[in-house]
């Protein structure tokens, strides 16, 4: 069965060397699939080359049986495929409401951007009543919420975060966990790469593990979380 985000053979080079080493995956609607492995793996890599961001690749990139792989990331987007990066890409010098204006510059009817903001502050409270201050001078917490917030706003049928708590206090992990789990009670497809692996896991439907450019491992998140592989390399057990 196809999903709504399907990879196959997908090679990316930096330099000429391959980062990415024939990946194959697939997302479908209402699931969360995390990506883990160890640093260098190429986890980052694979959600650069899905959004068109890396200079060389080759493989198949299908959203909803069709071929995207050409498309260019703001086309991309257009296609309802949204893209949260590791580091912070808020407005600092702009309000929340001026950056969640930003995040709608693609929607071009005026009623339906203002309903879709209306919307995802109230899906998320602490946005809404901050809307006038600066979002440089939020927590780091606050500001990646205000990132998925502002993706929210194009109706994307499939996110892919990049490492969503680093760097986060554990409430604020907690909350960011929460809402990532909302947006899949929605219908949202999410493809996660996360380095919390016990949490990450505890909160997914399934789950990969990259190694050295590949996928070598794809099964249910839950199982994952007992294999023996898995807890003493990722996971800290013995």
């Amino acid at each position: 069965m196809s999903g709504v985000l399907d990879v196959r053979d997908l090679i990316a080079n930096y330099g000429g060397r391959n980062i990415l080493d024939g990946v194959n995956l697939q997302v479908h609607a209402g699931e969360i699939v995390t990506v883990i492995g160890h640093n260098g793996a190429g986890k980052s890599t694979l959600l650069r080359a899905i959004f068109n961001l890396v200079p060389r690749r080759r493989g198949h990139i299908a959203m909803n049986g069709r071929d995207v792989m050409g498309l260019a990331s703001d086309q991309l987007l257009q296609a309802g495929l949204a893209y949260v990066p590791q580091h912070r890409s808020v407005f600092p010098r702009l309000t929340i409401e001026e950056n969640l204006q930003m995040g709608g510059y693609l929607v071009r009817d005026a009623r339906v951007l203002a309903q879709r903001i209306e919307q995802v502050l109230e899906l998320f409270p602490v946005l809404k009543t901050r809307a006038g201050q600066w979002a440089g001078s939020m927590s780091g917490g606050e500001q990646r919420m205000l990132e998925i917030a502002r993706t929210l706003l194009q109706d994307p049928q499939l996110i892919m975060l990049d490492e969503p708590s680093i760097g986060l206090a554990p409430k604020m992990v907690d909350a960011v966990f929460a809402n990532v789990q909302l947006l899949r009670d929605q219908g949202k497809a999410l493809l996660m790469v996360e380095q919390n692996v016990k949490k990450a896991l505890s909160i997914s439907d399934r789950a990969c593990v990259m190694e050295l450019g590949a996928v070598r491992i794809q099964d249910q998140a839950d199982r994952l979380m007992q294999d023996e592989r898995v807890a003493r390399l990722y996971l800290g057990q013995r």
